[in-house]
């Protein structure tokens, strides 16, 4: 049976390790031995309340889990996923390594499958992504994902190797445009939620959604990503989701910006690092993104959601589609 191994222990990748042990052979791993110990005792991950983990899943801090593993999914942070790639190379080279953290590394300006293919050259990277949550995924609920793998042949292979009977992969060879939206998502999911908790309303927020979108699809594309990747379920499908539900870590983060409460550091909110990112990337590009130039300033603390929203309401009034008269 092929051995994969989960690296990180946070919710998703608990999930996807209950999902995926019920027909293979799987090892959650994640760096904090005494909180892996505890895991491994108690079968209860804290941060994925409610699910038993099954006895026939290792819980382990052990590197050898690595090493011993055919395939490696990593759900790390795109923060954090280079300096993870780092210590652990000699483990992880000449693998495949399917990434599903959902972000730009803000230093480097990367996505997932580059900062693999620079850290490890020899490795396959994959990109994992598309609306889903950890809750879901670990009940078994149906859900749909897509796998993006330039190599056509390891593609297929690591899509049947991945799905289950709840768990439907579509697979893609645009690892740029996967991973893209799967990031992207999430600045305007906070947009999305910002606007709710500063209470200008639904419509407002169906605007922000949609033109959001919009600048998703511009940046991509121009950074080499297929517009039928983005209308997919790596970038539509996975807006809808998470610009729209309590159960999006991005978009309760924008319900607490506002209506100006804190939030809790503790939380991984992808969105606010990317934010400042893709911002970065479009004035390289020379892009206009403002729905995502405001989220940037939202998070560093340089504008208010009222100031941010007046701004975009006061911009000259244009055609629709970019390509229009």
């Amino acid at each position: 049976m092929t051995r994969i191994a989960v690296a990180g222990a946070g919710a998703f990748g608990t999930a996807l390790a209950v999902a995926l042990c019920e027909t293979r052979d799987v090892a959650l791993w994640g760096r904090d031995a005494p909180a892996m110990s505890a895991m491994a005792q108690s079968r209860v991950n804290p941060r994925l309340p409610g699910v038993s983990l099954p006895a026939a899943l290792p819980v382990t801090a052990d590197p050898d889990a690595l090493s011993d593993a055919e395939v490696v999914l990593l759900a790390t942070p795109a923060q954090t996923l280079r300096a993870f790639l780092d210590d652990h190379a000699p483990a992880l080279g000449g693998k495949p390594l399917v990434a599903c953290g959902k972000g730009i590394d803000l230093r480097t300006l990367d996505g997932p499958s580059a900062t693999i293919r620079r850290a490890l050259p020899s490795a396959l990277p994959l990109v994992l992504t598309g609306p889903s949550f950890a809750a879901d995924i670990a009940r078994g609920l149906p859900t749909a994902l897509t796998l993006a793998c330039a190599d056509r042949t390891e593609g297929a292979r690591l899509q049947a190797l991945l799905a289950t009977p709840a768990l439907r992969l579509y697979r893609t060879t645009d690892l740029v445009g996967a991973e893209l939206g799967g990031a992207l998502k999430n600045v305007i999911a906070i947009a999305c939620g910002a606007c709710l908790g500063g209470g200008f309303g639904e419509s407002a927020r169906a605007a922000l959604l949609t033109r959001g979108f919009a600048e998703m699809q511009r940046l991509a594309l121009r950074l080499g990503a297929r517009s039928d990747t983005l209308m997919g379920l790596s970038g539509l499908g996975d807006l809808v989701l998470t610009a729209t539900s309590e159960g999006s870590r991005n978009y309760r983060y924008g319900l607490s910006l506002g209506r100006s409460e804190p939030f809790d550091a503790a939380v991984t909110v992808e969105g606010a690092a990317t934010a400042r990112a893709a911002a970065r990337l479009g004035g390289t590009l020379g892009l206009d993104l403002p729905v995502t130039e405001a989220v940037a300033e939202l998070v560093e603390g340089r504008t208010n959601v009222g100031t941010a929203l007046q701004r975009l309401l006061d911009r000259p009034l244009r055609a629709e589609q970019d390509s229009a008269d």
